[in-house]
């Protein structure tokens, strides 16, 4: 009889953790600014976008970076002055430590400045980006 309860127990465990991690995969959330923390072109390879900034690390096996490159480009070409930007986080790695990139794909919005508006961890879904976008090119 404990065994069934350390199973019915382990099974419950795992169960919360997979509703809580698919609640947060892909998820944009909202960053407190720091004034003196920006990123330009020389930290990120190319020059920003006019009004915005759609930074994409990646890697080179990773299936949902490239679902998430095909949904940053179209939200980036139906906004004038978005620019959306890849990097290969194996290939840029003093950057993936600065700026707490632990899994790909890592999505950071970025405004006109440079400043990490809202972070996503996994793949975000396109209305989700484009209301981080709104908040980016507002601010």
């Amino acid at each position: 009889m404990t065994g069934l309860m350390v199973c019915l127990a382990v099974l419950a465990a795992a169960s919360l953790f997979g509703v809580w991690h698919q609640r947060r995969n892909g998820r944009l959330s909202v960053r407190k600014r720091d004034e003196t923390a920006r990123l330009g072109a020389a930290e990120i390879g190319t020059a920003l976008g006019e009004r915005a900034t759609l930074l994409q690390f990646s890697s080179a096996f990773c299936q949902p970076c490239r679902a998430t490159r095909r949904t940053l480009a179209e939200v980036a070409g139906m906004v004038e002055g978005v620019a959306h930007v890849e990097i290969d986080a194996e290939a840029h790695l003093d950057l993936v430590r600065e700026l707490n990139v632990l899994r790909t794909p890592t999505v950071l919005v970025l405004d006109a400045d440079g400043a990490i508006v809202r972070r996503a961890s996994g793949q975000p879904r396109k209305s989700d980006v484009i209301a981080a976008l709104g908040a980016a090119v507002r601010d």
